[in-house]
């Protein structure tokens, strides 16, 4: 079928059906839906495998809906129709869009206000490396942890989605980075003016040889042990921003109990009066208060971070591109660590 067919007839999408392994994922065509009253559909040109599709896939993401449902965070497209009362010119246009849920798909049905626009001369693909990885860090960085210049910070996969674009953000904000990995990306995070800590070894050891006084702030997306360890890292006045429990994403039992204790924690942190802060992140939050306000803070961010990637400040880092089709090979690949960036579903290659 060719991509015309595609567009004006019927949609691709992946469908996870519950707790599967990667080859137990199923492909389902479908029609493209109508866009109502000010919605658009997006034809998708890229999405990714992020480590929130990792947790679903074993039921252990905390807030994911029950099974079956298309996963996919996040996507970047081009608008192929819209409803009424979306302005025309939007139309044509590639966008970008957080999502949650729905990504995987070759077409996706979107409200036109969650759409933020790329700049042109940015590959759909080098933009998709940027939405949820680009915004996490970006929020993270610039309006919770606000480290003055020459601060030092710790990033924890330092070489991972996130971390990768945090690094790259904190060193343009004048920041010294000490990011935790495996050995064999250390050179790369050199490169990027980061200081590696061995992630296999004693962590807070490295790092308080690196930094006696401690550090400005900690980005953890651990969990477990490793927060109470990032804590203790903090300098006076310093931040602990928190935002995953991934040594938990094999666990068995409930899956919202990590990020429970997680939150337990940082209320009792904020309670002592010791001059310091922690943060639980959640990408979400502020939505079901405000959508508008979510929106425009989401635009905005997201802007700039596009515009950081068109200085030069922070690079697309694609661990490869493989069809949505090969989806099951995307996923092992995601999940296997032994790549730096981000993988991305390309649904027609």
């Amino acid at each position: 079928m060719d991509s015309k067919e595609l567009d004006s007839k019927e949609l691709l999408e992946v469908v996870l059906p519950g707790t599967v392994e990667p080859e137990g994922l199923e492909l389902r065509h479908r029609a493209v839906p109508t866009p109502g009253p000010g919605q658009i559909v997006v034809r998708v040109e890229a999405t990714g495998v992020s480590f929130a599709e990792q947790q679903m896939r074993r039921g252990r993401y905390y807030d994911q809906p029950p099974f079956p449902f298309v996963p996919g965070y996040d996507l970047v497209g081009t608008v192929l129709t819209a409803g009424t009362g979306v302005a025309s010119g939007l139309v044509g246009r590639r966008v970008a869009a957080l999502v949650k849920v729905g990504g995987w798909a070759s077409h996706v049905l979107l409200d036109a206000a969650d759409a933020v626009p790329v700049p042109d001369g940015i590959d759909a693909a080098e933009a998709e490396t940027l939405v949820v990885n680009g915004i996490t860090a970006w929020q993270m960085l610039h309006r919770k942890a606000r480290v003055r210049d020459g601060g030092t910070i710790l990033v924890h996969g330092a070489n991972g989605g996130v971390g990768t674009v945090l690094v790259q953000l904190a060193r343009a904000a004048g920041l010294k980075v000490i990011g935790t990995a495996s050995p064999r990306h250390h050179e790369t995070l050199r490169a990027l003016g980061v200081l590696p800590v061995d992630y296999t070894k004693d962590v807070p050891a490295q790092v308080r040889e690196l930094a006696p006084g401690g550090v400005d702030a900690v980005f953890d997306h651990l969990g477990g042990r490793s927060v109470t360890d990032s804590w203790r890292l903090l300098a006076p006045g310093g931040t602990l921003v928190s935002y995953g429990s991934a040594t938990t994403r094999d666990d068995t039992g409930s899956k919202q109990w990590p990020v429970l204790k997680i939150l337990g924690r940082v209320w009792l942190w904020n309670a002592l009066p010791n001059g310091r802060h922690a943060y639980f992140f959640n990408v979400w939050a502020g939505r079901a208060l405000s959508k508008d306000r979510f929106r425009s803070r989401l635009r905005a961010d997201l802007t700039e971070v596009f515009g950081a990637l068109g200085r030069g400040e922070v690079t697309a880092r694609i661990a490869a591109r493989l069809p949505l089709t090969e989806v099951a090979e995307a996923m092992r690949l995601a999940e296997s660590g032994t790549v730096a960036g981000k993988v991305v579903l390309v649904p027609e290659a």
